[in-house]
């Protein structure tokens, strides 16, 4: 196994050879849970794309030798400290079980997928050498950073989709960094929020994207066609803090939240409890955004990393003087300092673009709470600001 330092994002590149049927069995479980391998990248539909894929099949079936395919691999500090270890000889030998299991392909997918369909026609292809390049880390962070920059210029993805190859690094590193999140939901363990704390991953991923961009109005579905969006979230990338500013933030979301909740007078009229102001993704995406435009700065005007952690701090601080404010009132005083039907009352006017017209309510209204220092003696100013 060859070890080379990447001085700049910290982390270890290790280049190995072995047969594609030992390949297939190491990623095979980190994509059990989304189904098959060709399905996670939504190419190839043409007739043209198709006839090149099945070239490529048949090329390794001759026994073509593929460009190394990299796959990305997330560690703990402990482990990350005993590399490099030059007398690994195979994979199992650097990464333990758990951590095989939630590999992910950073750049590869149509050539792993295209070895796994000549495997199924041609049994001898497992047989086959390939070259794999394992990309160390201890962040997510990095990982998201070197695909990007690893994709650019290649057939475009949109944002969400090169996310979701990180797709459980990123929420298990999440989980690990934001514990005050009581429960996840997963396309693998759906559920409903029945309290506060409670969010889904395909939320926190579409928050993700918002923090980064500092736009409320993003369409993860859609191919990003605009180039400086993917700047934005490289450069942000690049700055060692993000990460874990993005972690804090939905740290103090999700205590905000639980303090909103203990007003609760069991009505299931909509905003009739404090839970539901963070029941809505605009809620969850205004707040976000509101946060990351005065720590990061708006589109275009990126603070220094100094500045950023200073400005974090101050949310920060702010933030949880309002959550110990609030839980030390009474249920009924939460109530009162809600507001719910001042904000049931603006998010009523019938308006084009629903989603897009509360998000930026929400955005607004939390950017007043920011700018006032969360020292509101009610949250009135924040529903009537847009």
């Amino acid at each position: 196994m060859d070890w080379l330092t990447d001085n700049r994002t910290d982390c270890f590149s290790v280049q190995t050879t072995m047969s594609v049927g030992n390949y297939l069995d190491l990623v095979r479980p980190a994509h059990s849970a989304r189904g098959a391998l060709s399905g996670q990248r939504d190419t190839l539909k043409t007739t043209t794309a198709k006839r090149i894929r099945d070239r490529m099949v048949s090329d390794i079936r001759r026994g073509a030798v593929l460009p190394p395919v990299v796959i990305g691999a997330v560690v703990d500090d402990l482990l990350f400290s005993t590399f490099p270890n030059e007398q690994a000889a195979s994979p199992e030998d650097i990464l333990p079980t758990d951590v095989r299991r939630q590999l992910s392909i950073i750049d590869g997918m149509q050539r792993t997928a295209a070895l796994s369909e000549a495997a199924s026609i041609d049994a001898n292809v497992l047989n086959h050498r390939m070259r794999v390049e394992f990309w160390i880390t201890r962040s997510v962070r990095t990982m998201v950073y070197r695909m990007l920059v690893l994709n650019t210029g290649q057939v475009p993805w949109t944002l969400a989709r090169q996310l979701s190859v990180v797709f459980s690094p990123l929420l298990n590193e999440i989980q690990s960094k934001v514990p005050e999140i009581n429960r996840m939901f997963t396309p693998d363990k759906p559920g409903r929020r029945v309290n506060a704390g409670e969010f889904s991953s395909d939320a926190i991923v579409e928050l993700y994207i918002a923090f980064s961009l500092r736009k409320t109005n993003i369409d993860a579905k859609e191919a990003l066609s605009d180039e400086f969006s993917r700047l934005d979230f490289v450069e942000n990338l690049s700055d060692g803090g993000f990460q874990d500013q993005f972690y804090n933030t939905l740290s103090l979301l999700t205590a905000i939240d639980r303090a909103f909740s203990r007003f609760d007078p069991g009505s299931n009229a909509k905003f009739s409890k404090g839970r539901n102001i963070f029941d809505s993704q605009p809620a969850r995406i205004g707040f976000a955004v509101a946060v990351a435009q005065y720590v990061i700065g708006r589109p275009g005007m990126d603070r220094p990393p100094e500045e950023r952690a200073e400005r974090m701090g101050i949310i920060d601080s702010g933030a949880r003087q309002l959550v110990s404010r609030v839980n030390g009132m009474t249920e009924e005083e939460v109530g009162a300092f809600l507001k719910l039907d001042v904000l049931a009352e603006t998010l009523d006017r019938r308006v084009g673009q629903v989603g897009r017209y509360e998000r930026g309510v929400y955005s607004e209204g939390f950017q007043v709470l920011i700018d006032e220092k969360f020292e509101l003696s009610t949250m009135e100013p924040c529903w009537r600001a847009n």
